[in-house]
């Protein structure tokens, strides 16, 4: 009955979001509470909650303090050099620009962390995909892809759970997948490609540096003056530099039949510190060393950190306030969708639906597929890893996996690699609090980013599934 309840609970969830019939907070708050009572444990649903805003309290406040610290380096200009470079690469080609944001994401998500990677990712491009008015679904399906495959780092997460949950070691898991993520990466890179083929052909070639003489000049975001953003003179695609702004200034973007404006990195910004440069670069860097390292737990990190950079960049008070209130609006949404999943998560581990699930689909597994365990942890890691979080899969369900393999000659190193596959499904799934930095900054709806990215990172997952498979690694 709960194995039952728990797939109806997530299926109707991911359907009102999918077609929009309520928002992501609602719907994580709302659907498990119906569930919980349904189930008839509507009295606990308040100790169900309580402890899953306690496990995720401190990813919460990570986000929080996370945000406003990268909010404040984007401000005083640490990425703008990252930023001209990557512009420089695209050329306000489409498909140039959505390779770049493959490889932008990939390179950033070296710090192991999905947040971070997408707040860089994000504010670097958002500015190039509105202006040349892009599909920003294409922009978030390519970054939580690139994260994903990236996510399998031995500092990002799951590598280390598998080695823990196994007892063995994480570079024995990480190393020899290293050719199979590296397929995973250059299938990101082709989805990229084919994904930025497809904006080119909708919106026409556009180019760089070449007068139009019957549109105004519009000047390319973040790219300094002397980058001019005119459409190409060709018979086909659609009217993209019509923006209005300065260099890099305020341009206007049309959605939902409203104009609305937004800021792009200006490189003439007053919240500029150039000669705070190298103490910004310098402050990062150890942030990220700390937090590979464990020096301090990372919420604590990026306390310290947001306050530092604050109090150096802006030591008056009127300026600091007015850097936390332009970060607000995106630390209220992204904290309170996570808030609102500690629900979901709470109703699903307190209830038992989780371990019910589980149960059936190790359950399920012919006896037949036990010399082959280490494939079907691989295929199982795509749907169980987007339903639940990794701690449940790694601590919860991939034991009973390798026991199950161990039974039939299958080493628990090759499950634990196999279990890594399905990472680049699990960056978008609706339990993963960076998903919804990612989402939020880039104003797009969660739904709609779920509809448009399921299938091509399920086909990523698959890749690197095969590709362990065919290189003898799983």
């Amino acid at each position: 009955m709960l194995t039952v309840l728990g797939f109806a609970m997530i299926a109707t969830f991911l359907v009102l979001i999918m077609t929009k019939k309520m928002s992501p907070i609602a719907s994580l708050v709302l659907i498990p509470a119906l569930f919980c009572v349904a189930v008839g444990q509507g009295a606990k649903l308040g100790d169900y909650v309580i402890e899953g805003v306690g496990t995720l309290a401190p990813t919460a406040a990570m986000l929080m303090f996370a945000i406003v610290y990268f909010g404040v380096m984007i401000d005083v200009g640490l990425f703008d050099p990252i930023v001209r470079a990557i512009l420089r690469f695209c050329k306000a080609d489409p498909m140039r620009i959505v390779v770049g944001t493959a490889l932008l994401a990939a390179i950033v998500s070296l710090d192991g962390d999905g947040s971070t990677t997408f707040m860089i990712t994000v504010s670097a491009m958002y500015p190039l995909y509105k202006r040349l008015k892009m599909s920003l679904v294409v922009m978030t399906c390519v970054a939580a892809t690139a994260n994903g495959v990236m996510n399998t780092l031995p500092w990002g997460g799951p590598t280390a759970r598998a080695a823990t949950a196994l007892k063995v070691d994480a570079a024995d898991i990480f190393v020899p997948m290293i050719p199979a993520l590296a397929v995973g990466l250059l299938a990101v890179i082709l989805l990229a490609f084919v994904l930025g083929r497809r904006e080119r052909k909708r919106l026409g070639t556009l180019t760089l540096d070449e007068a139009l003489v019957t549109e105004p000049e519009t000047v390319l975001v973040g790219a300094g003056g002397g980058d001019r953003l005119t459409k190409a003179p060709r018979g086909t695609g659609t009217g993209n530099g019509t923006g209005t702004g300065g260099a890099g200034g305020a341009d206007i973007a049309e959605g939902d039949g409203e104009e609305q404006e937004f800021k792009g990195l200006d490189p003439d910004r007053p919240t500029l510190r150039p000669k705070l440069y190298w103490f910004n670069a310098g402050l990062t860097v150890a942030l990220l060393a700390a937090m590979i390292l464990e020096l301090m737990p990372i919420p604590v990190l990026f306390l310290i950190g947001a306050a530092l950079a604050l109090t150096v960049n802006f030591p008056r008070m009127p300026d600091q306030r007015a850097r936390i209130a332009a970060h607000a609006d995106n630390v209220l949404n992204v904290s309170g969708m996570v808030f609102a999943a500690a629900v979901f998560t709470g109703v699903l581990t307190g209830t038992g639906m989780v371990e019910h699930m589980a149960d059936w689909l190790v359950g399920a597994i012919p006896d037949a597929m036990g010399p082959h365990m280490a494939v079907v942890t691989g295929v199982l890691s795509l749907p169980l890893t987007y339903f639940m979080s990794n701690d449940g899969f790694y601590f919860g369900v991939l034991p009973v996996l390798a026991e199950a393999g161990a039974a039939h000659g299958v080493s628990h190193l090759e499950i634990a690699r196999a279990s890594i596959a399905g990472q680049p499904l699990h960056m978008s799934s609706p339990l993963v609090p960076a998903v919804y930095v990612l989402v939020g900054m880039a104003k797009v709806e969660f739904g709609d980013h779920t509809r448009f990215t399921v299938k091509w990172a399920v086909l990523t997952s698959l890749v690197v599934l095969c590709a362990g498979v065919l290189f003898g690694i799983i």
